[in-house]
C-alpha cells in the first residue's frame, strides 16, 4: 500500500498494490494495521454505497457535525470519480482549503477523508458505484454540508459538473463565510 499526503493535512491517498497474472488481480484494500500506523486508530461501523447514472453527477459537499462527526474511506468500485475533500477546522493554516484526486476502479484508489472535513465528488463516467466506508453512524439532526460552488473555496471542478444534477438538499447548503464553527484545529 502506498499512502500520500497533500498541502492540506488531514485527507491521505491510499492506493493498494494490486498482485495480478493471467486471471486478473488480488489486492489488498484494506489492513487495519497498516491503516493505524499511517492514519491512526479508526473503527468503521458503518459502509455507504451509491450509483450515479450519469457523468457529471455532483453529490456533496457533506459532512456531519460533533458529537456525531464521520471520517470517510472513499473508493470508487465502477467508473470514476473527481473526489474532494474541504478543510472546515477553524484555526487550520489551511481553512477552507481543499484536495482532490481522482478516484478509479481501474486505479483501486481510495481517499481518506477525516472528521472536519466536507466530502463530495462528481462522477466522471457513466453508472459511476461509490463506496465508503464510515467511523460514525449516519445522525441527521448531524447532517450538514457546504456549497459546492462556493467562490471562496474555489474548488476546480471538472468541466462536465453539471449543478442541475444536485439534490434539493445541495441546492441550498450555506458558503463557508456562513458555517458556523463546527469543527476547531486543536481543540
Amino acid at each position: 500500500m502506498h499512502f500520500r499526503r497533500f498541502d492540506v493535512a488531514g485527507p491521505v491517498e491510499i492506493t493498494p498494490t494490486r498482485h495480478g497474472d493471467a486471471r486478473g488481480y488480488f489486492s489488498e484494500v484494506f489492513r487495519a494495521d497498516r491503516f493505524t500506523a499511517e492514519i491512526g486508530e479508526v473503527d468503521f461501523v458503518q459502509e455507504n454505497q451509491s450509483l450515479s447514472a450519469a457523468p457529471g453527477t455532483i453529490r456533496g459537499l457533506h459532512f456531519q457535525t460533533p458529537p456525531h462527526a464521520q471520517g470517510k474511506l472513499v473508493r470508487c468500485l465502477a467508473g470514476a470519480i473527481f473526489d474532494v475533500a474541504v478543510d472546515l477546522r477553524k484555526r487550520s493554516p489551511t481553512y477552507g482549503g481543499w484536495i482532490a484526486v481522482e478516484l478509479s476502479a481501474q486505479a483501486g484508489n481510495q481517499l481518506w477523508v477525516p472528521r472536519g472535513f466536507a466530502h463530495g465528488f462528481c462522477t466522471l463516467t457513466p453508472d459511476a458505484v461509490v463506496c465508503y466506508k464510515v467511523d460514525g453512524y449516519y445522525a441527521a439532526a448531524h447532517d450538514k454540508g457546504l456549497a459546492w460552488d462556493d467562490v471562496a473555496v474555489g474548488v476546480a471542478w471538472p468541466a462536465l459538473a453539471d449543478p442541475a444534477t444536485l439534490s434539493a438538499k445541495d441546492l441550498v447548503q450555506p458558503r463557508l463565510a456562513d458555517l458556523p464553527a463546527h469543527f476547531t484545529m486543536g481543540a
